[in-house]
């Protein structure tokens, strides 16, 4: 379809989507103000519900039960019905009648109309685009900004819609289910949930993964009524935290396959979506509509160990409450099975094997054998070659088998040891659905790899180099060899915080052996011996099995257990894992040990909640924690082990969940020659031609962007006073646009081991000060306070979590302060103003600010020449945070124990309360028009608390 004129108006797009729409049978219907919208809701309700006729009253009742409760509890009123009672007239006598708001079961079977211009008032008045109406109800709003606006706009208006105006109009707004956004050439989508980020939103796509983003084509196949019904009832996702989630396109179509193939086959298949892709939800809804589907007996989310047995009923429960129970042994799985009200089992494939093959529990399930169920197995490729596999075939004759894999067994990569290639295809069959990490990578749902290749060794006298990977050599004793293992560990310890920029992200470090493993825990612990701040280091391994390994009844990964390439080591693997423990219990505070399983156990778990959280620096592993293992917050992956194919690329998607714009990419840093191994591994999960998109450029690549880049901004403003008299706000636009580009580019290039200050055009100073009046137009714009004049400015995304440079935070002012302490009184003085005036132009610090400046003008000075000055500033300020928490609890008769919990889980999910999180830090219970404005006065006092003595602190402080 030909793309309209890039001159279209705002209007012109509006009014030609209105008409699409309506050639598509969606009723066209004038609304303009609250009245007119109940008073059509009326109507369609009736229309909807057998066209009854309803009274005034009955009506009121209505309107009174859909005006109660949060979006969330909306959404749940949406799909149930609602008992109304009828008083007697006209001879009949009561009854009562159950009122449909929504059939989520014929989806198609609604009322489809569309509107625009909708005006309502609240904080400020906005009229609203273009609203498309189910049954009467406000489900899916669109927001439309002129070709050539950047997205974002529209994505920053929607926000400030919920905030301002939305529970406006009898609250009827707060039923939108999903919004669509849109400039004409660029169209997504979102679910309603006002914590979201633009990263939250998608574009749509066919099943080949091609994207609709033209306004017309999108409309043309997401806005079809029955489709835009079916995503709302079939493919949305009321999860108990209270948000809403939408399936992605790739979502959807492996969703549908999977359902299609149950209703009309029995044959097994499987779905190929790359590592973190949200694999999960999408077996929960398959899943969700699967088992209630009449020739069902029951399902089955089959994965490969306890841990993730765990974890996933935790998330299935999350997105339904109690839609699954957890399977604790083999004996609670027998009873699930044999009990006709549960349909939906997660389980782990020990424990089905062991119904299976155990006469006790074959006894008590043998007359399920005939019964249809479906079997959903998580990373398929994993653990699926077995005899298991075989187990559960023989046993369940009217079973039907279906495999998620983000990396598939191919005959290239089929490795079984038994001589006989088994792919993911031979077990399961055809493969329905292709979500690819190139894909991924397009869509913004994973990041890329900037991988870097560290060290060569040359012979002696001899200026060949050795490539460490060349088999026909036997290099082990150099591979092994103690200097190269400082070494390494000198290069970690040199580069990591530039890496991780830290503290914003952590680290894995992946290495061969054990052996190798308990040296490197050594060094790291050796090298930072007295610093003041050392890089907090934990590890974990499985010891061999003649040492009482909890890999038996598959507590943790079994895929490729830990063990030592020298069984005869001098000090047993799991000695020396107790005494990484006894380290760890220190570190933390815990009391951790390998004396029983379930203490292990929970030292895994632990493990994995404190890399989530950032509170480990660098973890140290053999085989655990490389596959199935999610954490946004760590972005690098050290290497020093040989990896392959699906090894590999499982390995290097720790690094790449997208996080926020600071983590432009997941870091590889290679101690071995792994090139030909990636290269080989993303053609075969991707495509031949893949390797550009999903590795970096060179870093001379980023050098030469940026440098032109540089040109084009001081073609803009050539002197950085010129900022000042740029003629208007266009070319102030064109100026935040193009030093915007800069800080993306920069973000990139400083995570490179190479990266030099000095190949770049335009230097750090002149950076610093144009920096600066970008920082100026951002205040400006955001003092802006007349309605009538919106600046065109307004909705730039300025991108200000990439404007400091990341050393510049609490810990980098900690070590200047140390270096004040030691200079004579007028170099200190001259040094003092400079560190005011660093906190001042640093944004992440400038919460921070008067509280730095109070230490540094009244208690420095009273500090002895050698004093602690880290302790004593930290001291300082732990003082001033638990004086502004008490203070903020008094203030606003708040629990400490519920703000508290806020404040954690802050620090975990980098999220701000939710209404209702406020209204539970409340002593009391506040009346219904007390409520709004006494959240939004304890949010914004929460907020300042959290910028002050959270955020950004780049330490322990």
């Amino acid at each position: 379809m030909a793309t309209q004129s890039a001159t279209q108006s705002e209007f012109a797009l509006e009014q030609s989507l209105i008409e699409q729409l309506q050639r598509m049978e969606y009723a066209r219907v004038r609304i303009d103000h609250e009245g007119a919208m109940l008073a059509n809701l009326k109507s369609q309700l009736e229309i909807h519900n057998d066209n009854i006729q309803l009274t005034q009253p009955e009506f009121d009742r209505i309107l009174n039960h859909l005006n109660t409760g949060t979006v969330v509890e909306r959404a749940r009123i949406l799909r149930d019905k609602f008992a109304l009672k009828r008083e007697a007239a006209n001879g009949k006598p009561a009854e009562t009648i159950y009122i449909s708001f929504l059939n989520c079961d014929d989806w198609c079977m609604n009322e489809f109309q569309v509107t625009n211009q909708i005006s309502m008032s609240a904080k400020r008045n906005n009229r609203y685009d273009v609203t498309i109406l189910i049954n009467g109800l406000p489900l899916v709003q669109i927001e439309l900004k002129r070709r050539g606006a950047e997205l974002k706009v529209a994505f920053n208006q929607v926000n400030r819609y919920q905030h301002e105006s939305y529970d406006a109009g009898a609250g009827l707004f707060q039923y939108v289910q999903l919004f669509i956004i849109s400039n004409g050439v660029n169209t997504k989508y979102f679910a309603n949930n006002k914590y979201q980020s633009f990263e939250q939103t998608f574009f749509w796509t066919d099943k080949e993964n091609n994207r609709l983003s033209d306004l017309c084509e999108f409309a043309k196949e997401f806005l079809k009524p029955c489709h835009v019904a079916k995503m709302i009832t079939h493919h949305t996702v009321i999860t108990e935290e209270g948000i809403l989630k939408i399936l992605r396109p790739y979502q959807f179509y492996a969703t549908e396959a999977l359902v299609d193939r149950v209703k009309n086959s029995n044959d097994n298949a499987y779905i190929w979506h790359t590592t973190g892709s949200g694999k999960t939800l999408t077996s929960f809804k398959a899943s969700q509509i699967i088992m209630r589907l009449p020739k069902v007996h029951k399902v089955l989310f089959v994965v490969d160990r306890k841990d993730l047995d765990f974890q996933t009923t935790r998330e299935f429960n999350a997105f339904a409450k109690g839609s699954v129970d957890a399977t604790t042994d083999t004996h609670n799985l027998v009873k699930q099975l044999t009990d006709d009200t549960t349909k939906l089992i997660v389980t782990t494939l020990q424990k089905l094997n062991n119904a299976l093959i155990k006469t006790q529990y074959l006894e008590r399930i043998a007359h399920l054998q005939d019964k249809k169920f479906v079997f959903i197995f998580d990373e398929c490729h994993r653990s699926q070659f077995g005899e298991t596999h075989q187990n559960i075939k023989r046993f369940f004759s009217n079973a039907q088998m279906f495999g998620f894999t983000g990396t598939p067994i191919f005959a290239d990569n089929a490795n079984n040891g038994i001589g006989q290639i088994k792919t993911t295809k031979d077990l399961f069959g055809e493969c329905l659905h292709k979500y690819v990490i190139v894909d991924a990578i397009k869509d913004e749902n994973v990041l890329r790899f900037a991988v870097e290749y560290v060290g060569k060794y040359q012979y002696k006298d001899s200026a060949n180099q050795l490539d460490i990977e060349v088999e026909a050599i036997n290099k082990q004793e150099l591979l092994d060899s103690p200097y190269r293992l400082e070494k390494i560990t000198d290069y970690i310890l040199a580069y990591h915080a530039q890496k991780t920029k830290t503290p914003s992200f952590t680290a894995m470090f992946c290495v061969s052996s054990i052996e190798n493993l308990i040296q490197y825990y050594a060094l790291f612990k050796q090298k930072q011996a007295g610093m003041a701040r050392p890089l907090k280091i934990a590890t974990i391994f499985s010891y061999t099995a003649n040492e009482a390994s909890p890999l038996a009844n598959g507590m943790i990964p079994e895929e490729s257990p830990d063990v030592p390439s020298n069984a005869r080591i001098n000090q047993s693997s799991r000695d020396k894992l107790d005494e990484f423990i006894d380290d760890y219990n220190v570190l933390f505070g815990t009391k951790y040990s390998t004396n029983d399983n379930q203490s292990f156990y929970n030292y895994y778990q632990d493990i994995a909640k404190r890399v989530r959280n950032g509170e480990i620096d660098i973890l140290l592993v053999v085989n655990m924690f490389l596959t199935g293992f999610d954490s946004p917050r760590l972005n690098t992956l050290y290497v020093d082990k040989n990896l392959r194919f699906h090894g590999l690329v499982q390995a290097f998607s720790r690094t790449n969940r997208i996080l926020n714009e600071k983590k432009s990419q997941g870091n590889i840093v290679c101690f071995r020659n792994l090139k030909a191994a990636t290269d080989e591994a993303i053609a075969l999960f991707s495509n031949k031609d893949a390797k550009e998109t999903v590795l970096l450029e060179p870093y001379e690549n980023y050098v030469e962007k940026f440098n032109k880049a540089t040109e084009e901004l001081l073609n803009i403003a050539p002197t950085v006073a010129s900022v000042d008299v740029l003629p208007d706000e266009k070319a102030e636009l064109a100026f935040v646009t193009k030093f915007r580009e800069l800080l993306r580019i920069k973000n990139i290039l400083t995570t490179f081991a190479d990266f030099d200050p000095a190949s770049l055009n335009l230097q750090p100073q002149q950076f610093e000060d144009y920096k600066s009046k970008y920082l100026d137009i951002h205040d400006k714009v955001k003092k802006h306070t007349d309605p009538d004049k919106v600046s065109i400015l307004e909705d730039v995304d300025f991108e200000l979590s990439l404007i400091h440079r990341d050393e510049i935070n609490v810990a980098y002012i900690l070590n200047l302060l140390v270096s004040l302490n030691k200079l004579n009184p007028i170099d200190a003085k001259k040094r003092q103003k400079e560190i005011i005036d660093l906190v001042a132009g640093e944004i992440q610090l400038r919460s921070k600010r008067v509280l730095i400046e109070s230490f540094i003008e009244e208690n420095l000075p009273k500090l002895k020449p050698n004093e602690n000055v880290i302790q004593a500033f930290e001291n300082y300020w732990t003082a001033n945070k638990k004086e502004a928490f008490s203070k903020l609890c008094a203030e606003e008769n708040l629990s400490p124990h519920e703000l508290e919990k806020i404040l954690n889980h802050y620090t975990f999910a980098n999220r701000l309360p939710r209404d209702q999180e406020i209204v539970d830090t409340l002593n009391f219970k506040p009346r219904i028009l007390e409520r709004k404005p006494i959240i939004e006065r304890v949010a914004d006092k929460i907020k300042s608390f959290i910028d002050t003595f959270v955020e950004g602190m780049g330490g322990s402080v």
